[in-house]
């Protein structure tokens, strides 16, 4: 099977919302962590957060899209609060 970006098949990923949960972040730097539902962790930049906050709590439930990042990794976009 063709492997994309992380060792993720690509069909896996891109484009599709996801769910789950912030596992970390560290607002000095604005780079945070989803843990989805797939069990995958996905990094993220602060300007990723839909709503226009540079800040996300960890714990947070959200909704969140797949892309391909700049550092050649899958990363979460999109990212919405759910609960």
């Amino acid at each position: 099977m063709a492997r994309g970006m992380g060792g993720v098949p690509p069909t896996a990923v891109a484009g599709a919302t996801k769910e789950g949960t912030v596992s970390a972040f560290d607002s000095k730097r604005g780079l945070g962590e989803i843990r989805g539902d797939d069990d995958r962790a996905y990094p993220f930049h602060c300007t990723k957060i839909a709503d226009g906050t540079r800040e996300i709590p960890v714990g947070v439930a959200v909704e969140f899209r797949v892309a391909p990042g700049p550092l050649g990794r899958w990363e979460a976009v999109e990212i919405r609060r759910t609960g």
